[in-house]
């Protein structure tokens, strides 16, 4: 059986653009897009602090050290610039090795989405041999 778990988030982002005339998806700064360990095209699941929203989309990346965190598309209606949200990715695990050891990484970002602070979730439980 397969099991799908949080894999990495940027936590607090703030909402820097939003482009409601554009190809859906999220642009995101390159820097923090790898610190989270996400890839362009990856899909990712965004929650609004300000606004309850919730939604799907994919990443572009968008230019290192620019803090960029661009609504772009249909996502542009889910928020607004300034609005504080969590950006999630997840991953399948199958295996139990993989899955005993898993340890999702967690990017905490100022209100710049500059990188404060990266951790690792410890594993938030184990398997029996």
């Amino acid at each position: 059986m397969k099991r799908i778990l949080f894999k990495s988030k940027v936590h607090r982002a703030t909402v820097t653009q939003a482009e409601l005339y554009y190809e859906g998806s999220l642009t995101l700064d390159a820097d923090l897009m790898r610190a989270a360990d996400m890839l362009p095209y990856e899909k990712v699941a965004i929650v609004n602090n300000n606004n309850g929203e919730r939604f799907e989309t994919y990443l572009i990346e968008g230019p290192a050290g620019s803090g960029v965190v661009c609504l772009n598309g249909a996502a542009a209606r889910k928020g607004a610039v300034g609005d504080e949200i969590i950006i999630i990715t997840y991953g399948e695990y199958e295996d139990a090795e993989e899955l005993r050891y898993h340890q999702p990484t967690i990017v905490q970002v100022d209100k710049s989405n500059k990188v404060k602070k990266i951790t690792n979730a410890t594993p938030a439980f184990s398997l029996a041999n």
